[in-house]
C-alpha cells in the first residue's frame, strides 16, 4: 500500500469543511458533515482508485466517522490558523486592487480560492483566480476579500 502519513489512533485536524460526497449514510449528498479545524482520530487507512490514501477519521465531538483525503488533514499538534475561506470558495474583492500602478481587479470582482496561505506575513492570505483576470493567480490578504456566496441584505 502507499505510504500513509498517519497511523491508527493518531489525532488529526481537518483543514477544510467536509460535506457528504454521497458516501455518508443517512444524509443527502452535499449535506454538511464536519467543520474545518475539528480534531478527530484515525480509525482506518485505505486507498481510493489505488492512488489516494483515504483516512477514516472519528470526530468524537461531532459523533461522525468521515473519510478524508490526506491533503484535507494536518497533525492535530501542527500550527493551525483559522481562515474565513477555504479552497474553492467563491470570493469578492472589497476594493480595487492594483499592482505596480496597474488596476488589475475592480471592487466587487469575483474569484475563486485556489490556495489558503495560513502563514503569510501579516495573517492569512489566499491565492485567488479572479474571473476578470483569466490565467493569472494573485495572492490577496483576507482583509481585502468577502464571501461572494453570502445572501444579499434584505431590502429596507
Amino acid at each position: 500500500m502507499m505510504d500513509a502519513r498517519w497511523e491508527y489512533g493518531e489525532a488529526v485536524r481537518l483543514t477544510r469543511n467536509v460535506r457528504n460526497d454521497g458516501t455518508y449514510p443517512g444524509l443527502d449528498p452535499g449535506a454538511f458533515l464536519v467543520r474545518r479545524g475539528s480534531i478527530g482520530y484515525v480509525v482506518d487507512v485505505g486507498t481510493f482508485l489505488q492512488d489516494q490514501v483515504i483516512y477514516s477519521v472519528n470526530f468524537l465531538d461531532e459523533g461522525k466517522i468521515v473519510g478524508c483525503r490526506e491533503e484535507e488533514l494536518i497533525g492535530a499538534d501542527e500550527p493551525w490558523t483559522p481562515s474565513r475561506f477555504e479552497f474553492r470558495d467563491k470570493v469578492r474583492a472589497v476594493k480595487g486592487l492594483s499592482v505596480g500602478g496597474e488596476m488589475l481587479i475592480t471592487a466587487g470582482a469575483t474569484g475563486e480560492v485556489i490556495k489558503v496561505i495560513r502563514d503569510a506575513p501579516g495573517g492569512v492570505a489566499y491565492h485567488i483566480h479572479f474571473d476578470s483576470l483569466p490565467g493569472r493567480i494573485l495572492q490577496i490578504p483576507e482583509s481585502l476579500l468577502e464571501s461572494a456566496t453570502a445572501e444579499a441584505p434584505a431590502e429596507e
